[in-house]
This record gives C-alpha cells, structure tokens and sequence, in this order.
C-alpha cells in the first residue's frame, strides 16, 4: 500500500507543481468545524483503503506543509523532497490518529518533526564536513560576517534562527496557531510555546536591527 501511496504522491506533486507555491500567509478556512469534521470523514475512508480519500487530504493540505517546509529548511528542492515523505509518514501514521486535535494540527504535527530531523541531520553532516577542514583553511570570521545590508530581510532572519524557535515561530507567527496548538504540535508545554516565539522575535528584531546598523555606517 504505501508503495501505491508513493505513487500517488508523485502523481499528485507533478500535476499540480507550481513554480513557486508558497504563500506569505496562510489561507484560514472559512469553517473550521465544518473542514475538520470533511477531514476526519477522508480519514475514515483511507482506513478502509480509499486511496483517493488520501489523495484529496494531500490536496487539501500540501499548500501549507509545503510552505512550512519551506520556511524550515530554506531549500525548495529539499521542501519538495521533505512534502513527499511528510505525507508518505502520515499515511503511514494514520492509524494513531485518534481525531482529538484537527488532522490539520496532526499534520503539523508529522510535518514539524520530519523538518527538525532533516536538520538535525544535515547539521551533523555540515559538523562531519568542517571538522575534516583544517582550522588554518577555513573562512576567517569576518569573512562570515561581510553579509550586504540588503539580504538581511525578514525571510532570511527566520532562516538564522534555531530550529526550535523558527519551527515555534513560523506556527504562531505565520501559520497562525495558537500557543497550546503549537504545544501539542512540538511536543512541549504551553508556557515553552510562548517562550520559544518570544525569544525568536527578539533573535529577529535584532537580526534586523544590526542590518539596518550596518547601512548607516
């Protein structure tokens, strides 16, 4: 089954790929109840093998797991690539979905955790790469640091951050949920939800802020 479900997705991504997908914003459904109570109904149907059931969530929803892929790992190859197995691990996972949050929320949820872990990884391969690199070879600090003013926007500003602020960022901030859905997504307590975000928008406002230092210099 999840061999046909590859397939599908591939099917699926190729039809429907735009050249630049992501939205500044998301779109917030006009009826919430009424999306989530649709969404558990596919559900049901995909336990009981309705493929095209699937099909419809991946159509529903790719929008928003695309853009916060995106937002995560800054690549659209990889976020593409990242969408791909998103939803492969959620038909997969579909069974311990048991409909106490919205299979949106759920989605993050799956979503979020597969972007950390794709950054984990690439992080201790990026580490394995300069730890080959001699010391004496490596970029001087203020070469790292020569970065035109003009770059230093709000996208890339998100993208400096650490991974945990931006994934708690981007759900409150951008995706536009609440502190205790952004809890139960990142698996973490209420009062951590609030604290990651505000520690993300002060890395922020100072990201900005030292740009716009550096053009009046």
């Amino acid at each position: 089954m999840s061999l046909a479900v590859d397939g599908m997705l591939a099917t699926v991504a190729n039809r429907e790929h735009e050249p630049n997908r992501m939205t500044a914003f998301p779109t917030p459904s006009p009826n919430r109840e009424k999306t989530r109570a649709e969404d558990d109904e596919l559900v049901q149907k995909c336990r009981r093998g309705d493929l095209s059931a699937f099909e419809t969530i991946y159509q529903r929803h790719s929008t928003s797991m695309y853009n916060l892929a995106y937002r995560m790992v800054g690549n659209p190859s990889d976020a593409e690539d990242l969408l791909q197995e998103i939803f492969l691990l959620a038909f997969n996972k579909l069974s311990s979905y048991q409909g106490q949050s919205a299979l949106g929320t759920w989605l993050y949820r799956v979503a979020t955790n597969r972007c950390l872990d794709h950054l984990r990884s690439r992080a201790k391969r990026y580490q394995t790469m300069t730890d080959s690199i001699d010391e004496k070879e490596s970029l001087t600090p203020s070469a790292t640091k020569d970065t035109p003013v003009e770059r230093v926007d709000l996208e890339r500003s998100i993208a400096q951050l650490p991974d945990s602020y931006r994934a708690a960022f981007l759900l409150y901030d951008v995706e536009g949920f609440g502190h205790k859905e952004v809890a139960q997504i990142l698996g973490v307590a209420e009062g951590t939800s609030k604290s990651l975000v505000h520690k993300a928008r002060l890395k922020i406002r100072d990201t900005l802020g030292q740009g716009r230092i550096g053009a009046t210099s």
